[in-house]
């Protein structure tokens, strides 16, 4: 657990989860029961289906996300951190020598991420559409209104995330605890009128309900599903809260007034059926409706801001993995190094939400969509940690698959549901998925080409220190820094420096920065030093993919023989590369091309290692590939 952990009581992280973590699937309630009744089913209302409906939600949650993700998946942290791209480093780290299995890992945890991405746009859209239509139930007439009401709500969330989280922080657990106990209270008012509704709890009317369906259980189960939503999230943040915390707030809050509030909206439906167009909303008595529309709109705000910053985090592991260009990366917290804004992608996701807010109109024909990003992220991460336990944990191959193969048959049965919808609004977030997957195989895929052409023809670095040191080149009593991917080779930089200034440094410092596939290096292991002769030094920095790297702070702590690195005479060399393409190459040319846009509108690594741009020198070559 993190030091940040430690520091706090279990009171004030279980807070902390309540309000970040839990603010999707508790808002799930808007919407599901809703969409379970609604036309495109073809769910007849009568007692039995709202009986059959309620006691599969009531299952659905019992199974996915308590099970599977509050007792299992919780403990494949890797390193206390959780997320699929977590849970993918762990799961390739345990592959051994492998690489076909490496592969398959690799392209199943990026579709994963991608699916994920999927996710932080639908959620927005739907949680906080589904919000605002409850104005509808207050005026008619201001149903003309819900749209721009929506838009400009997410315009206003998405324009607010560079002040960071950190100063409203505070006021979201207080604000997602007043819902669930306003959403489970009206849930046992609504109960009291129908008691009946509490046989729901018994799995056997889900099993009829299902079963009754015939081949339009795909459709049932796909409404069902939007319950779950959100699911992943208690997964994805163990390294803010850690698991007690997030498995208090489940079973001693969020659960049971979920639970109270589809009972009583299953019971409302039982008393008047005609309420099964909103029954979320026409649960409560008219003179609560404009606070309950005020309250739901704040906590899908809090829901929404839950799964921004989580593609704000999977997009730097993403990076650190090599899997996305470098982006300006912002810290908006000076004490948390999780609390971060990434504007490339903050502005990307409102032009994503906004379109297709405009495009499905309404909380209905957005659910369609949304499953599918959903419950593909949840079966991907079931492959994966059984990959974890049999391969990291070493467990027998009887108990690895018995702990994964009734979730994996559950999360293909959701996912094939949700995949029924594919016409209707489920290509979206395959689509999203497929594009974001090409965009981060090829930067991949061409990075790896990319240094191969440049090391190719490079001479050995030991070899050329040795030459050096048995010439009279003229040096210069100061420090460089030359950046470069391959130790071993080198630096483009240096070549061009000796080229064309015919001049070397006193002190040489060869650096290269790796990225480990778990979360934080611990600050003993940071550096690896290696001293090569004629003041020529190999230094590694390694960093895990949760963190931020700092050369100029890491060469400061740099205990180096009778060196003294003086950050005012220190120079950082470094090569910006200009791809060129032709035809022939590795990937397809097309591919090129796109890795070549990436690559020219890639990040600053001066910014990205945090240098002092005043110490830069930076030389440009050719790259064919």
């Amino acid at each position: 657990m993190s030091t940040n952990l430690k520091s706090k009581s279990i009171a004030e992280l279980t807070l902390g989860a309540i309000g970040v973590v839990y603010g999707d699937i508790g808002t799930s309630p808007l919407y599901t029961v809703q969409v379970i009744f609604s036309e495109a089913t073809g769910i007849t209302l009568n007692q039995a289906n709202i009986l059959g409906a309620i006691s599969a939600i009531f299952w659905a949650l019992m199974l996915v996300v308590t099970l599977k993700y509050v007792i299992l998946v919780l403990r494949a942290d890797n390193h206390g951190e959780g997320g699929i791209m977590a849970l993918l480093a762990l799961a390739v780290s345990g592959a051994g020598n492998t690489p076909r299995r490496k592969k398959i890992l690799l392209g199943l945890g990026v579709f994963g991420a991608a699916l994920f991405y999927g996710d932080s746009v639908l959620t927005p859209a739907i949680s906080v559409l589904s919000a605002v239509e409850g104005t509808a139930l207050i005026a008619p007439s201001l149903s003309a209104y819900i749209l721009p009401i929506a838009v400009t709500i997410l315009a206003a969330l998405f324009s607010f995330q560079k002040y960071g989280t950190h100063a409203v922080g505070r006021f979201f657990g207080p604000i997602v605890i007043i819902w669930f106990l306003t959403i489970g209270a009206v849930g046992i008012y609504q109960i009291t009128y129908q008691p009946v509704i509490l046989h729901a709890l018994n799995p056997i009317y889900a099993a009829h309900f299902l079963m009754d369906r015939g081949v339009g259980v795909f459709l049932a189960v796909g409404a069902v599903a939007l319950a779950i939503t959100g699911g992943e999230a208690l997964y994805a943040d163990i390294g803010h809260f850690g698991k007690k915390s997030i498995r208090i707030a489940w079973t001693g809050l969020v659960l049971p007034c979920l639970a109270l509030n589809y009972l009583g909206q299953g019971a409302l439906l039982l008393t008047t059926p005609t309420a099964a167009n909103n029954p979320f909303y026409l649960s409560f008595p008219q003179p609560l409706l404009i606070p309950m529309v005020i309250l739901a709109t704040l906590a899908t705000i809090i829901a929404s801001q839950a799964v921004i910053t989580g593609a704000y985090s999977i997009t730097r592991q993403a990076i650190q993995l090599g899997f996305l260009p470098r982006m300006q990366i912002l810290h908006t917290s000076a004490s948390e190094s999780g609390q971060i804004y990434i504007p490339t992608i903050n502005w990307l996701l409102l032009a994503a939400v906004i379109i297709v807010t405009l495009a499905f109109q309404n909380s209905s024909s957005l659910a369609s969509a949304y499953g599918i990003a959903v419950t593909g992220t949840m079966l991907i991460t079931t492959i994966l940690t059984y990959f974890v336990l049999r391969q990291n944990w070493r467990y027998p191959l009887w108990l690895a698959l018995g702990a994964t193969t009734i979730f994996f048959c559950l999360d293909t049965l959701l996912f094939t549901s949700c995949a029924a919808k594919f016409l209707k609004g489920g290509w979206f977030p395959i689509a999203l998925g497929v594009g974001l997957v090409i965009v981060m195989w090829t930067w991949k895929q061409g990075r790896t080409i990319l240094l191969n052409r440049i090391h190719e023809n490079g001479p050995k670095l030991e070899d050329f220190v040795r030459n050096i040191a048995q010439g009279k080149q003229t040096r210069i009593e100061r420090t460089a820094v030359f950046l470069c991917a391959n130790p071993d080779t080198v630096p483009q930089a240096l070549l061009h420096n000796l080229k064309h200034n015919q001049v070397l440094h006193q002190t040489n410092l060869i650096l290269t920065v790796e990225f480990k596939d778990i979360p934080v290096v611990e600050s003993e292991s940071r550096m690896l030093v290696k001293e090569i002769g004629a003041g020529f030094w190999q230094l590694t920095l390694q960093y895990g993919f949760m963190e931020s790297p700092d050369i100029p702070e890491a060469l400061a702590n740099c205990q180096l023989t009778n060196i003294t690195i003086d950050p005012f005479t220190t120079s950082y060399f470094m090569s910006r590369e200009t791809i060129v393409t032709s035809a022939g190459g590795d990937m397809a040319k097309w591919r090129d091309d796109l890795f070549a846009l990436m690559s020219r509108n890639a990040g600053s690594v001066v910014s990205y290692f945090n240098i002092p741009n005043n110490s830069v020198i930076e030389l440009g070559t050719r790259v064919h590939i």
